[in-house]
């Protein structure tokens, strides 16, 4: 990701400080969630480590919103086109996605390995009088339990997974047929290693160091055919890219960095 912020204060304590729980499975990696609890406390500072998902977030939502709403016009109207909807954001974080959400009107459960990331989530959604089901959950034991989710969001999430393959293959089984499924990701290229890493996290600051490894980015044909792999559609795909001059996120032809991806489970009717 790529909008400024200032560096973050590493040396900060976090306010919680148990250690946080970290389930084990094919696609949590322990070094990731141990990351982003260093900087849990600090997910809702506008100027703060979490400011280019700040920046990022309105382009993101937007997008979800309007996809949704096209594909389920006319019931999708008013101010809550998501009412009636259950949805699933995996990796919420602090839950800078799942409030908004919420706000659409969707029935919203977050989850996130990292125990830190929750409690904090919780505690500002309880602020926000907003009801969203948070859990300290793997995706394993979510498609272990065989519960699926009209909208199923993996945002800024794939890159940071143990097990790319084992990952997909469990969000599919999450999404109910006929269900949405949103990636938002960045591609596995030389420019992409250069402007999101080199760029981002060395030269300019605006990321914290070690946020990403290249090695787990993915190339969207390689996404979409692991999707269809696992009975899932492509219906969208749409690169996103960063505006200086506006200072804000735009949808763009251009996959090259970052790019995000809609997709569906088809129904599937049997004949009598």
């Amino acid at each position: 990701m790529l909008a400024p912020s200032t560096q973050p204060d590493h040396n900060q304590v976090p306010i919680f400080s148990h250690q946080a729980e970290r389930p084990s499975d094919q696609t949590v990696d322990a070094d990731e969630v141990a990351h982003f609890e260093l900087l849990s406390q600090r997910w809702w500072e506008p100027n703060g480590p979490m400011a280019a998902l700040f920046k990022l977030n309105p382009t993101r939502i937007a997008y979800i919103r309007d996809q949704i709403t096209a594909a389920n016009t006319p019931n999708s109207v008013g101010s809550r086109p998501f009412k009636g909807l259950t949805l699933l954001d995996v990796g919420c974080g602090g839950g800078l996605l799942s409030e908004p959400m919420a706000r659409l009107g969707a029935t919203v459960t977050g989850i996130d390995a990292a125990k830190l990331n929750i409690e904090v989530a919780a505690e500002h959604a309880r602020g926000m009088a907003l009801n969203v089901d948070y859990r300290c959950q793997s995706l394993e034991e979510v498609a272990a339990s065989s519960a699926q989710y009209d909208i199923v969001l993996a945002m800024e999430v794939l890159e940071h997974v143990a097990d790319r393959t084992a990952f997909i293959r469990m969000i599919s089984s999450c999404v109910t047929p006929g269900g949405a499924l949103f990636f938002s990701t960045l591609n596995r290229t030389l420019k992409a290693f250069a402007v999101a890493i080199v760029g981002a996290e060395y030269i300019l600051n605006w990321i914290p160091r070690g946020t990403h490894d290249w090695h787990k980015f993915t190339n969207p044909s390689l996404l979409v055919e692991s999707l269809i792999n696992n009975g899932i559609d492509t219906v969208d795909l749409t690169g996103v890219r960063y505006l200086p001059i506006r200072d804000r996120w735009l949808l763009t032809r251009d996959l090259s960095v970052n790019y995000m991806i809609h997709a569906r489970k088809p129904i599937i009717t049997t004949k009598d």
